[in-house]
């Protein structure tokens, strides 16, 4: 599976293992990704893919702001315990 833009991950090593985020950008082997809380868009984190597991949800990150981010995390996180 290719990361994409908008696509929501699991982080899996580092201060915020187990935490999900959203893939704002894609480089090479890397992603840049956000929660909008502790990573706001403007100021996401550079991870590597290797970092991060990947999930088939995608959300559109057009006009997204920090708080329709979490609003959309915590959606998928409420959708995946049920």
């Amino acid at each position: 599976m290719e990361a994409k833009p908008g696509m929501i991950v699991r982080s899996a090593a580092g201060r915020d293992k187990g935490k999900f985020m959203v893939i704002v950008s894609a480089e090479g082997d890397f992603v840049y990704i956000a929660d909008g809380k502790e990573r706001k868009l403007s100021a996401p984190k550079k991870k590597r893919l290797k970092h991060v597991r990947l999930t088939n949800t995608v959300i559109d990150t057009d006009s997204l702001t920090d708080k329709g981010l979490r609003a959309a995390i915590r959606k998928f996180i409420g959708e995946a315990e049920e």
